[in-house]
C-alpha cells in the first residue's frame, strides 16, 4: 500500500478537514505507531494512527449533506458562547460530518457537509472554481454601474489593505418599490454568482460599493439547489448531485 501524507489520511478518516488536520500535526496531536511525526511525513491507512491519543476509524462510510441554514445559527461544530450551531440541526447523523464552507450568522441557505476531506477541500479551495449562487436583498436601487463594479472585482481589504475580489456575475432579479407617508422605499434582489469563498465576501462586497445587504441566501454550490428543503431541514445528496460535485467517486 503506497503511502499518503498523514494530513489526508486523516482527513479521510472522517476526524476533520485536511487544513485542521495539518493544525493537529504541527502542534504535535498526531502520532504514527507510537512516534511523533511532523507535517510532510507519510503513512498508510494498515499503520496506527492516532490524535490525541485515540485510533483513527477508516471504516466509517462516507455522508454527504445539504442543509438549509436558518439565520441566527454560527457554522460551527462546537461551543461558541452560548450562540446557536448547525449542530442542533443535525439530528439524527450519526457519523461526525463538518462543513465545507461557511454562511456567517445573519445569512441563510445550502450548507454542505460531510465526513469526506477531500470533498470538503474540493469545495473549499479556490482552485476547486466551484460556483456558489446567493440571493441578495438590497433596500435601495442599484445602478448599471455599481453592477458592472461588483461583477468586475472590487476591493473588500480593511485598514488600508488591498484585497481584490476575483470578477463574477452579478444579475437584478427584480426591483420593487412602494410609495409610504415619507416616500418611495425601493428594493433590489440581486443574484451573484462567484466561485471564491472570502470571509463573508458578498456582504463586503456591496459594502465596497455603497450596498446594505438587508437579506443574503446562498441558493446552489456547484449546481446542487435547496429544493425542497426549508429552513433547519436537511437531507443526504443524492447520485446525481454527488455526480454535478464530482464526489462520491472512490
Amino acid at each position: 500500500m503506497e503511502k499518503e501524507r498523514l494530513q489526508k489520511l486523516i482527513a479521510e478518516s472522517g476526524h476533520c478537514s485536511r487544513r485542521a488536520a495539518e493544525e493537529l500535526i504541527k502542534s504535535g496531536a498526531v502520532k504514527v505507531n507510537g512516534r511523533s511525526v511532523t507535517l510532510g511525513d507519510k503513512a498508510t491507512k494498515n499503520d496506527l494512527i492516532t490524535v490525541n491519543n485515540k485510533k483513527l476509524d477508516f471504516s466509517q462510510s462516507k455522508r454527504y449533506i445539504k442543509l438549509y441554514k436558518p439565520r441566527g445559527y454560527t457554522t460551527s461544530m462546537s461551543d461558541s458562547h452560548g450562540k446557536k450551531l448547525i449542530t442542533e440541526l443535525l439530528k439524527g447523523i450519526n457519523e461526525r460530518v463538518y462543513p465545507a464552507g461557511r454562511l456567517d450568522r445573519d445569512s441563510e441557505g445550502l450548507l454542505l457537509l460531510s465526513n469526506d476531506g477531500d470533498f470538503t477541500n474540493m469545495i473549499t479551495h479556490p482552485s476547486g472554481k466551484i460556483k456558489k449562487k446567493y440571493r441578495v436583498t438590497i433596500a435601495s436601487i442599484v445602478s448599471e454601474d455599481i453592477i458592472s463594479r461588483l461583477s468586475s472585482g472590487v476591493n473588500i481589504g480593511e485598514d488600508g489593505e488591498r484585497e481584490l475580489t476575483a470578477p463574477c456575475e452579478v444579475h437584478v432579479l427584480k426591483h420593487d418599490k412602494t410609495e409610504t407617508e415619507s416616500g418611495t422605499r425601493h428594493r433590489t434582489v440581486l443574484e451573484f454568482t462567484i466561485t471564491e469563498g472570502k470571509n463573508r465576501q458578498i456582504r463586503r462586497m456591496c459594502k465596497a460599493v455603497g450596498l446594505d445587504v438587508s437579506r443574503l441566501k446562498r441558493t446552489s454550490v456547484g449546481g446542487v439547489k435547496l429544493g425542497m428543503l426549508k429552513p433547519g431541514e436537511h437531507a443526504d445528496l443524492n447520485e446525481k448531485e454527488l455526480k454535478l460535485l464530482g464526489a462520491g467517486r472512490k
